[in-house]
């Protein structure tokens, strides 16, 4: 049985008539400090920076970000109304590329701003829809948990990437949702966490949540990560999606896919967790999914400081592809899929569409 008692989940976004509180994730884990949001344009900087991050997080903080938008356009008639609401849609989603919830769920909440007469009665709907996407979300990580639990044997060294918690999701999480509950169950020895550079979610947001519900764990540079495997210090690898192809090809935070690669080569499971909402069809495969491309200064310069040489040049992906023949299982909240991911993935969308 899960040790509830040791549970402290945080709410990264809450929200409120007209304002969207959420915790600036920048500022973690020195200091724990939320942010009143009553224009749109600032919950898109927030996404843009990472303040609010994960991709059901920022799916949920676009949708309301679109009901905040139409705070602004009430004056106008419907058809304005609409065209200026698809013109900001289009400029939300624009934020994060790679992250497929963010568009999902915008252009979900525009669809709901259509059923309306006026655009009062539209802001309403728009709302609505938003509170609906936050609360289904709340329930597609608890599926996806109860569904991972059961591939985590006794005895578990489990190494996640990035954040995927509560932070992640503004829920239960989904593979550290996984983790938690598997630890309530007395499974988990410990659990490993890179760094995940350039910008440190693993030890500093990963890790804040794990020491909140006072999980062991250590922190390891990513470049670490193979030779813990070599050393059987690593039984298992838990990890997101930001996005997943028709064929089980994953987007996910840079640095994945050599995790991937070095899970196969030990005979590791490597094991992916995300909601069906993060499937997207269109994708035939992981070449498909764009990948955003971030500020050079997040490689050029840490807390403010510089740590390069000056004038030189920088790749700064946010993602990676992981072909699907190195994925053992994804787990999504319709269950637990496993290869060949392609048509049971159609069929779980079409099921559920």
């Amino acid at each position: 049985m899960e040790n509830k008692t040791k549970i402290k989940r945080v709410r990264p976004i809450r929200w409120t008539d007209g304002c969207l509180r959420i915790l600036d994730q920048t500022r973690l884990p020195a200091e724990s400090v939320y942010l009143d949001l009553v224009y749109w344009s600032d919950v898109v900087e927030a996404i843009q920076a990472l303040r609010v991050r994960g991709a059901p997080a920022i799916g949920i903080a676009g949708a309301y970000a679109l009901a905040l938008a139409a705070h602004d356009l009430l004056d106008l008639k419907m058809d304005e109304f609409l065209n200026q609401l698809g013109e900001i849609a289009t400029r939300i989603i624009a934020t994060r590329p790679t992250a497929v919830n963010l568009d999902w769920a915008v252009s979900r909440t525009l669809r709901a701003a259509h059923e309306a007469e006026t655009p009062q009665e539209s802001m309403g709907l728009l709302a609505a829809e938003a509170r609906a996407i936050e609360s289904e979300n709340t329930v597609s990580d608890e599926k996806i948990v109860d569904h991972g639990v059961g591939l985590v044997p006794g005895g578990s060294a489990i190494l996640t990437y990035c954040n995927t918690g509560s932070l992640a999701t503004g829920a239960l999480g989904t593979a550290l949702g996984i983790i938690r509950r598997a630890w309530g169950q007395g499974k988990v020895e410990r659990v490993v966490v890179p760094e995940t550079r350039p910008l440190l979610q693993g030890s500093r947001l990963t890790a804040w949540e794990l020491v909140r519900e006072e999980i062991p764990f250590v922190v390891v540079v990513d470049g670490a990560v193979g030779y813990l495997m070599y050393q059987h210090l690593v039984t298992m690898v838990l990890v997101g999606a930001d996005r997943i192809a028709s064929n089980g090809d994953v987007a996910n935070k840079i640095g994945t896919y050599p995790l991937a690669v070095l899970a196969n080569s030990h005979n590791l499971p490597f094991y992916v967790a995300a909601p069906l909402s993060s499937v997207d069809l269109e994708a035939e495969t992981g070449n498909d999914i764009p990948i955003e491309e971030r500020s050079p200064e997040e490689v050029l310069s840490f807390a403010g400081q510089s740590v390069t040489p000056q004038q030189i040049g920088v790749l700064n992906p946010a993602f990676d592809i992981t072909p699907a023949r190195f994925i053992s299982a994804i787990v999504t909240d319709v269950g637990v899929l496993f290869p060949p991911y392609g048509p049971k993935l159609q069929e779980a969308k079409a099921r559920n569409a």
